[in-house]
């Protein structure tokens, strides 16, 4: 792990995104999985590699201190590990808007498909743009439990556990090979162990705190030791866009696994009603930073810069202005359910970068 950082040039109040951004309709008819081998190979590469150079220029363009690609070269977020490994069977539901939406499922043993694919994206990111960078993982306990069906997987892995252990050494492959890249932030998202904050979805558990301690040891053991990038963990409530979010809660029932995860910076959302006292924050240890959560990205209202840096003058109650980082709830598309039309971003992001402006005039 490296040592907190305020910015690149000690810069106060770093504002960046989660991860993903909205998807056009054009790069979702690319990306859709019916369609795949329609268009020969250079022509989707370049294609791919157009649209992803306009979000990086779009995020440059907001102000944005820390960005991404969007990640608009992946079908899915948690998906991906079906790029780097073979061992899934992909299946495909349309959603209520008729967007393709991929599933996988572990069918087989693992075996290597396309090692390094994420620092592939990485180095194209880290190419095409002179700001700090982030790029995203699937945390091992999410992958096992959106993966592995006691039906179809057993065969491969006779139990869940058993499929997430052999996650980590693929995962701790791609996390040292992205950290040469020259990326920033590698985050590793886990939707699952935040879901965890609502007593509703602990009840659905036998042993919700083996669940929690679990999900800890498997990220440490893909984490621990890897150098020269910042390490990350986002945890929010699921994203479903217009939808709202999927848990309610605040961070308290999570606060011990988060001051035992070996990473160097929370990524929390605080812009939504359930998301709980900050005061929690308190309770976080303090060679880390906070990527606070301080702009919604689920509903139409676009916020204003002051009422985003009155969410983050809350937080520096509990926590100094050196560590705390502003960002949105969750990604704008984590999945075809959060379909946000990608001007509403741009505004929002616009909003974010002004707040961000009023609180250096006011703290530096």
């Amino acid at each position: 792990m490296t040592a907190p950082q305020s910015g690149t040039s000690g810069q106060l109040f770093p504002t960046g995104v989660v991860g993903s951004m909205p998807r056009p309709q054009f790069l979702r008819e690319l990306l859709d999985p019916r369609a795949e081998g329609h268009t020969p190979a250079d022509v989707y590469a370049r294609r791919l590699d157009a649209a992803t150079q306009y979000i990086i220029a779009m995020q440059e363009a907001v102000g944005l201190d820390l960005i991404s690609d969007g990640e608009w070269r992946r079908r899915s977020y948690f998906g991906v590990i079906a790029e780097i490994m073979h061992g899934f069977e992909a299946y495909v539901v349309d959603d209520e808007l008729g967007q393709a939406r991929p599933f996988h499922t572990v069918v087989e043993p693992m075996t290597p498909r396309r090692p390094g694919c994420i620092a592939e994206e990485a180095r194209f990111l880290v190419r095409h743009t002179d700001r700090m960078t982030k790029v995203c993982l699937p945390s091992p306990y999410l992958l096992g439990q959106r993966l592995w069906e006691p039906e179809r997987s057993r065969r491969a892995y006779p139990t869940r556990e058993a499929f997430m252990q052999a996650l980590v050494p693929v995962l701790r492959h791609e996390l040292a090979a992205v950290a040469r890249t020259g990326v920033t932030v590698v985050q590793f998202d886990d939707t699952q162990l935040c879901a965890l904050v609502d007593p509703a979805r602990r009840a659905s558990y036998a042993d919700p705190s083996y669940e929690i301690d679990h999900c800890v040891d498997l990220l440490n053991a893909v984490i621990t030791g890897v150098r020269g990038v910042t390490v990350a963990i986002h945890l929010c409530r699921g994203n479903a866009g217009r939808l709202g979010w999927k848990a309610a809660g605040g961070y308290e029932t999570l606060v011990p696994a988060m001051q035992r995860l070996n990473v160097d910076q929370y990524v929390l959302e605080y812009s939504i009603p359930v998301a709980g006292d900050m005061s929690v924050l308190r309770a976080l240890p303090d060679d880390r930073t906070i990527g606070l959560g301080c702009v919604d990205v689920r509903g139409e209202q676009i916020e204003s810069a002051e009422t985003i840096a009155a969410r983050a003058e809350a937080a520096l109650r509990y926590v100094d202005a050196e560590r705390l980082w502003l960002n949105p709830d969750c990604g704008f598309a984590p999945g075809s359910a959060a379909n946000i039309p990608i001007d509403e971003a741009y505004v929002k992001l616009q909003r974010e970068v002004a707040a961000a402006a009023l609180l250096r005039e006011r703290y530096s």
